[in-house]
């Protein structure tokens, strides 16, 4: 069997590899991390036979140019991505949610994100990595997972083992969506904030700024008063907490953020809405709409069935 690998002559940006995330690590200070857009994550997994909780490679804005080199493999792209697929003697225009096939030779050039952030990379097969406590995702901040914790950077070699080539091209009808408002819960320092900012806060539009990364996502727009007090006792934050520092501008925290944080709390993003809402990228307005505990509980059962349901639906 001949050694297989992409050569990566162009790494894009913020180019790493992601899994669904690990867990029981908070208390050490290690967040989830993981694909920051589960359900495209999840997709281009199953489009190519993997295992759900398979290592993906996650890009942002500009993916990588790769070359291969060995034996034939499947992959797939999912996202609003426009890619090519270059052949000696043709360039294929890519459609995401469909495998294609790779052999000796032929590029892979994943140009751009269309109006969005982020994209996935999957192949019938593993890459060779190693996991980190259960988990091939990267931080790269804290330098934790697969690459020594690191982007994947130009001229780098991606192994393959067990290429899966024999596996039938497939696709998924599939078209991503936007999403008018951001439906949030109350946060626990919600009544911190003066009756006027906690009505501008669902009434009014924020804008995403261009400082907004897979730790945070930072907002600007009307400025949110604090009656009470502007630092708090650090305390454990999640994923999709909204907290509001000295400025005024809320700051949403997103898959790689920190464990503890002393901004107060105005609310959190329920868990069904996070996908398209990391997907929002600088300059989009974010308009957040109010919802309770329950209402968040049904939706993401919800979300979590149609995710499942996209999946049997692949051909």
């Amino acid at each position: 069997m001949n050694e297989s690998y992409f050569e990566v002559i162009r790494p894009g940006i913020n180019t790493t590899f992601q899994d669904l995330g690990r867990k029981n690590l908070y208390h050490i200070g290690v967040p989830f991390s993981g694909a920051m857009d589960n359900r495209n994550y999840t997709l281009a997994n199953a489009i190519v036979g993997n295992k759900i909780n398979a290592p993906a490679i996650e890009f942002a804005f500009q993916g990588p140019l790769l070359k291969l080199r060995g034996e034939t493999i499947i992959f797939n792209i999912t996202g609003n991505i426009t890619f090519n697929i270059l052949k000696k003697n043709k360039t294929i225009e890519g459609n995401c949610y469909q495998s294609y096939i790779l052999e000796d030779g032929d590029e892979l050039d994943i140009a751009s994100t269309n109006n969005s952030v982020y994209g996935y990379l999957a192949i019938g097969g593993s890459f060779d990595i190693e996991a980190q406590w259960d988990s091939f995702s990267t931080n790269i901040k804290a330098k934790i997972g697969p690459n020594d914790g690191k982007k994947i950077e130009k001229d780098q070699m991606i192994k393959i083992i067990s290429a899966n080539s024999k596996t039938s091209t497939r696709k998924l009808d599939y078209l991503n969506t936007k999403i008018e408002n951001i439906r949030v819960i109350k946060g626990t320092n919600f009544n911190y904030f003066s009756a006027e900012s906690k009505k501008n806060f669902f009434d009014k539009e924020f804008s995403v700024t261009k400082l907004s990364d897979r730790m945070g996502m930072r907002l600007e727009g009307i400025k949110l008063k604090n009656d009470v007090d502007t630092n708090i006792k650090s305390e454990g934050i999640i994923k999709g907490v909204i907290q509001v520092p000295s400025d005024g501008n809320p700051i949403i925290m997103l898959s790689d953020h920190g464990t503890i944080g002393g901004y107060p709390k105005i609310g959190v993003v329920i868990s069904a809405d996070y996908d398209k809402l990391v997907q929002l990228p600088p300059g989009s307005k974010i308009k957040f709409k109010e919802i309770d505990l329950a209402s968040a509980e049904l939706l993401f059962k919800l979300y979590q069935m149609e995710t499942m349901n996209l999946v049997s639906k692949i051909k």
